[in-house]
């Protein structure tokens, strides 16, 4: 074997070997990173400029502030409103707390966007109430979890701007839009089958839809709610950028927070500051790492020998989506969301651009494959977050979440095979010149 060929197997073998020791992500990353990069005879001083490099990026600002807005409106007073509106809406229907559960998912996570965020806040409101209604609590679980991967899809999305920064060229308005109604059909499969399980089970109904109860809720909502438009319509008119949109977006959700809902005291501000700080570091050393480790694979041309190893295998461009959809659904099982978009696009885009997938198309495809990670052991961090919310322990939780898998592998194919759905809004409201 050639130098380059035994580089690979070192920087891939020895973070997969990390990764089922149970390092930390961020440090296995980091740590393959200088141990390929000592074999290669490269300098250590370009690892730490890399590092740099990584974080000295404009367009990463939108994170954190993404980030505080979402903890923001989660800690002060949103969740509630949102149940209730949800409630208003669609708790009539046979298995109504179910629905309640994925719409107020729909509407919480195109605020948070987080799918841990979502299951944490929603789920200790949300499963409760259903265990208390009769509702078996794996269903409850299963179904605040599997709902809340909307989030991701649904704008605006962290995520999806993390994509867009590796991506390089990719805007960040189209990526929003390109979200929102694969977001919208995960929620109406999930309700498909929650409602076919409800009338099984016989599932009790919640109190007769009343138009008056909507309008009440809507306007107590609305303040919360207006954070999405803010951000998704200035975004895509052109009026500011991600990162403006997302600085405002926290200007907002203080402005609710503390003077329209006044649910929010000082004293928990700085828990929301706490809360977001702990996430944000977290981000910022993967994308540090990433940056160095992205940058070897590219050296060692690692994404050309896996662009050869699947043109060996197969030319067809139906047959090459399926093998992209299972390897990031393997990874999704065994690696964080934030680095597999980091290390990832940058070997499997240009797959998807040399067989005609449009990278907008290719980030909706990712972040729902990605999502389906999250709720898959070993590794799924909302997974772990809803069994300690619910206190069902996470083995019970894997045997009764097979089914709700099925629905969203269902709705990845879906999308995957019918771009028209993702890419009808983005070509609509944002047509990229000369296309």
């Amino acid at each position: 074997m050639d130098q380059n060929t035994i580089a690979v197997l070192i920087l891939v073998g020895s973070l997969f070997v990390m990764i089922i020791s149970r390092f930390p992500i961020a440090f296995a990353i980091g740590i393959s990173s200088i141990i390929t990069t000592l074999y290669l005879g490269l300098p250590l001083m370009q690892v730490a400029q890399l590092m740099v490099k990584g974080v000295n990026v404009f367009s990463l600002m939108a994170v954190p502030f993404f980030i505080i807005a979402g903890e923001l409106m989660g800690a002060g007073g949103i969740s509630k409103r949102l149940i209730a509106l949800s409630d208003a809406l669609v708790g009539w229907i046979r298995g109504g707390l179910a629905m309640v559960n994925i719409v107020a998912s729909m509407f919480f996570g195109g605020i948070s966007g987080s799918s841990t965020a979502d299951t944490a806040s929603l789920g200790t409101i949300l499963i409760p109430m259903m265990k208390d209604q009769g509702y078996d609590e794996e269903f409850a679980t299963n179904i605040t979890m599997t709902s809340s991967v909307q989030g991701l899809l649904i704008p605006p999305s962290h995520n999806m701007v993390m994509y867009a920064m590796v991506a390089g060229t990719v805007s960040v308005g189209r990526l929003f839009l390109a979200g929102l109604i694969p977001g919208i059909i995960l929620g109406i499969a999930l309700m498909i089958y929650s409602y076919i399980l409800a009338v099984k089970r016989r599932y009790p109904k919640g109190d007769p839809f009343h138009l008056i109860n909507v309008l009440k809720t809507l306007v107590d909502s609305i303040w919360g709610l207006l954070t999405v438009v803010i951000v998704v319509l200035g975004v895509v008119s052109g009026i500011f950028t991600a990162t403006e949109s997302a600085a405002i977006a926290v200007v907002w959700a203080m402005l609710v927070s503390f003077l329209i809902y006044r649910e929010l005291s000082l004293k928990e501000m700085w828990k929301v500051m706490e809360r977001s700080l702990g996430t944000l570091a977290i981000v910022l050393i993967l994308i540090s790492t990433s940056t160095v480790f992205g940058w070897l694979l590219t050296f060692l041309r690692m994404p050309q020998m896996v662009s050869n190893a699947i043109f060996g295998i197969t030319e067809n461009k139906y047959l090459i989506m399926l093998m992209l959809n299972i390897l990031m659904l393997v990874l999704g099982t065994i690696m964080d969301m934030s680095a597999i978009i980091l290390v990832a696009t940058p070997v499997l885009l240009p797959i998807a651009i040399s067989i005609g997938i449009d990278p907008v198309h290719f980030g909706a495809i990712m972040i729902l494959n990605l999502g389906i990670g999250l709720i898959t052991p070993p590794v799924g961090g909302t997974l772990f977050v809803g069994s300690a919310v619910s206190g069902v322990p996470i083995e019970r939780l894997v045997k009764t979440l097979l089914p709700f898998l099925g629905v969203m592998v269902a709705v990845l194919l879906l999308i995957t095979f019918v771009p028209g759905l993702v890419m009808w809004l983005p070509n609509l409201m944002m047509p990229v010149l000369g296309s």
